[in-house]
């Protein structure tokens, strides 16, 4: 053999080499899991509501507080680690998650085909509906009674999307970023009909009686399911353990009927 084409040789083991060692590197950093992360900061990013009460909102002391708020702390304190609260609305909730600016989405996540596309879902942690809201005095018997009036819906959300599949084509849609924006708009009379939660007409209500609203038509009954990264295995088993023994213990009945005012019910897996 020449001392070219030895030369030669040598010069591919080096590649080989540097090629393999840079593949081990890869399955290396590909093997760091968000549950690995979590454990090593003692620290987990957990997206929630801080504008949909009883789910998420702001207190008297600034802070969050609500259902989803509660059950992100229940989950962090089983982990043993703290929680980083991360405000989200219903469109980048997502989003948020699919970046890695949260490890978990507790945020009245409701699960369809098209979101466990894109990520994936724990076992149900509470009840959750939505509905078509509106004034006693409007005559709301069925979604063709919707002809002609105007809704406030946010933009993204469950309601949204369950509403956009049944009305009729004359009803105008008003979104709006957030529930707040909603929630305004609808109290200022700018629509005429309003699609939210049950929850959260329920908080308007008890706040603003004077609005005189009342359940008119069901939407969607979704509960709540958390939402977790595609490919993230062991958090979402270990999320899934959580809430098994949650349910087992009676802690998500205690929260729902802290929160809600009813019961979890049957939750589904």
């Amino acid at each position: 053999m020449s001392h070219a084409v030895r030369q030669s040789v040598h010069a591919l083991s080096r590649r080989l080499l540097l090629a393999g060692a840079l593949g081990l590197l890869a399955l290396g950093a590909q093997a760091q899991t968000a549950l690995d992360t979590i454990t090593k900061a003692k620290t987990i990013k957990i997206a929630v509501p801080t504008d949909y009460p009883p789910y998420g909102f702001v207190g008297p002391d600034m802070k969050p507080q609500g259902l989803d708020v509660a059950m992100a702390e229940l989950i962090a304190a089983k982990l043993g680690v703290k929680v980083e609260l991360v405000p989200v609305t219903s469109a980048n909730r997502i989003p948020y998650l699919q970046t890695k600016k949260a490890d978990l989405v507790i945020s009245t996540l409701g699960k369809n085909p098209e979101r466990e596309k894109v990520i994936s879902f724990s076992s149900a942690y509470a009840p959750f509906y939505q509905a078509v809201f509106a004034s006693k005095s409007l005559a709301i018997k069925s979604f063709a009674d919707l002809a002609g009036k105007s809704v406030a819906v946010t933009r993204g959300a469950m309601e949204d999307q369950e509403l956009a599949k049944v009305a009729p084509t004359s009803l105008e849609f008003k979104r709006f970023e957030d529930n707040n924006a909603t929630i305004a708009a609808f109290a200022a009379g700018q629509t005429q009909v309003l699609a939210t939660s049950a929850a959260v007409a329920g908080n308007l209500m008890q706040r603003q009686p004077g609005l005189n609203i009342e359940y008119k038509l069901l939407l969607k009954d979704s509960p709540c399911f958390v939402g977790v990264a595609k490919g993230e295995d062991a958090l979402l088993t270990k999320v899934n353990a959580i809430i098994a023994a949650a349910k087992q213990a009676g802690e998500l009945e205690a929260l729902s009927r802290k929160w809600l005012g009813r019961g979890a019910g049957d939750l589904p897996l």
